[in-house]
């Protein structure tokens, strides 16, 4: 039934992260504006409770503690910061804090409790408002006091193509709104005070079938969008989640984040945390390529903020191109896969000149390591996961991307192969001479004193070689080289061998064999009382 109300604005306070409560300051700064208007008070209410511990190794330091909110709170805009005790161990996060709030809402009767659009402000204004029987306008990217004193929501609708204004009915009591994360920016005042107060609202049980189990911390690369200085959006023009896939390679191959708009969200091509524009994130970036899409409202609120806009769109009329600062009118399904293949070698051409750079210029901003380092975070790899796929060590990593080595030419190789590019489409013709000149060099260190007997003669700078390897009876084979670029094949024809690599042993008999990576250290040695013969088949970088 209709209730009056106080002219008191409430707003959700989220101290899960400090990107979460850096959306509820937001909202505070809108929260004052309404409450000059109305002549009530601003509230931040923040429901404690022991549902959601602190999630292990969460971004930006975790959850926001109580003390440094409380001033925060009141530098943007709050008059009361009322701290609110439920605590149902059994409940999730949205039931509980929904079932303070709206207990501490049927006390006070506030005109209006603002959340920021986040999963849980979302979830838990829809909960609190059924609760307490009020409506709800959803997805706010304003909210103001009209001339008789009512609440007004502006949204967008039909994919923002519109912007309807919503109200509440007259009398009926405390009206709920979630507002978009950046329809206003954080405002501190040049000074804030306030009051806080603890409270115990009378709370019924929860009772629920879901159960809280654990946290975790988004991956990494989830976390960079609103921040990446280079973003590939992809729109509903790709087509099918097949074609998307080729976003997040120019996207991996930039260094970049992966956006979309809301039909390959809707379509479960990619995670809502990609979403950008009005009801998802707002990006900033340097270089933004926005692939296959239109360019509602909706979206392009979202991108704005961009120095460069690269539009790719087969349509040239579309609204995409009004705003872009480079178009491309071409079908995005044929163009991806060349502008993939063309980054990918003009990145690897660049990475293969910097092998070349002196001592003297190695840690040089933006040389080799940076680039290695961006590449891999781009793919939210770890340095143990480049090392595997590259055949290193992670020390070996490390020291590459803080520019301590200058690593071969084959580590560029290795990489090629791990981001499935063609090594031979990239390299400059002096790094073709660089790499054969290795080959010769090894070739020739092996076979000086005659540790090797070659069986391709003639053949020093080619990639397959054989050799015929004999040892003395229990001695130590002593090659002039351990370990080296490529791959190694040993046929045991005569004899018993000891193959050690790295610090394993493998005992071999006649007839026997063993495939390896010759970038393990590895020796030879003879178990026989004659000696041994292998025939040995290199394949070097």
């Amino acid at each position: 039934m209709p209730k009056n109300t106080s002219n008191d604005i409430w707003v959700f306070v989220d101290l899960r992260s400090q990107r979460f409560f850096g959306a509820t300051l937001a909202a505070l700064t809108a929260a004052r504006g309404l409450a000059a208007s109305t002549g009530g008070q601003v509230w931040a209410v923040v429901v404690e409770s022991a549902a959601f511990p602190p999630a292990p190794g969460a971004p930006d330091g975790g959850c926001v503690s109580m003390e440094a909110a409380q001033e925060q709170c009141f530098q943007h805009g709050a008059n009361r910061l009322w701290i609110l005790s439920n605590r149902h161990p059994g409940a999730t996060l949205g039931e509980t804090v929904a079932a303070a709030l709206s207990a501490a809402v049927a006390e006070q009767r506030p005109k209006l409790v603002v959340f920021s659009l986040t999963e849980l402000g979302r979830e838990v204004a829809a909960r609190t408002a059924a609760r307490c029987q009020g409506g709800l306008i959803a997805d706010c990217i304003d909210l103001r006091v009209d001339i008789q004193q009512r609440v007004v929501g502006r949204c967008p609708a039909w994919g923002g193509s519109i912007v309807a204004e919503i109200g509440f009915v007259d009398d009926w009591g405390t009206g709920f709104a979630t507002l978009q994360l950046h329809s206003c920016a954080a405002s501190p005042l040049a000074a804030g005070r306030g009051t806080v107060q603890r409270h115990q609202p009378q709370v019924s049980p929860v009772a629920s079938g879901l159960r809280w189990v654990a946290s975790q911390a988004a991956p990494r690369a989830q976390r960079q969008l609103e921040t990446a200085p280079v973003v590939v959006v992809g729109g509903a023009g790709l087509g099918s989640a097949d074609n998307f896939a080729r976003v997040r390679e120019l996207a991996a191959v930039l260094g970049g984040q992966v956006g979309a708009t809301r039909p390959p969200v809707m379509q479960h091509w990619v995670e809502e945390s990609r979403l950008i524009g009005q009801t998802g994130k707002r990006v900033a970036p340097r270089l933004l390529i926005s692939v296959g899409t239109s360019g509602a409202i909706q979206y392009t609120a979202g991108i704005g903020e961009a120095e460069c806009i690269v539009a790719i769109n087969r349509d040239a009329h579309a609204p995409i191109f009004n705003i872009s600062d480079i178009g491309i009118v071409a079908d995005a399904n044929q163009l991806l896969p060349e502008l993939v293949a063309g980054s990918q070698q003009a990145l690897m051409r660049r990475m293969a000149d910097d092998v070349c750079i002196t001592t003297e210029q190695a840690g040089a901003p933006g040389g080799l390591g940076a680039q290695v380092r961006k590449l891999r975070k781009a793919r939210d790899w770890s340095i143990e996961t480049l090392a595997q796929a590259t055949g290193q060590s992670p020390e070996f990593i490390e020291k590459v991307e803080a520019d301590r080595i200058s690593p071969p030419v084959a580590f560029l190789l290795r990489l090629a192969g791990a981001l499935s590019i063609d090594p031979g489409t990239f390299l400059r013709p002096e790094a073709q001479v660089a790499i054969r000149d290795q080959r010769m060099a090894a070739y020739v260190r092996r076979t000086q004193n005659y540790s090797y007997q070659s069986l391709t003669e003639g053949l020093a700078s080619d990639h397959l070689r054989a050799f015929m390897v004999t040892i003395e009876p229990y001695h130590d084979h002593k090659p002039v080289a351990y370990k080296h670029e490529g791959e190694e094949f040993i046929f045991v024809m005569e004899g018993d061998l000891e193959l050690t690599l790295d610090t394993k042993a493998n005992l071999l008999k006649s007839g026997e064999s063993i495939h390896f990576n010759s970038n393990v250290p590895h020796k030879l040695k003879s178990l026989s009382k004659k000696p041994t013969r292998c025939l040995v088949v290199l394949y070097t970088l």
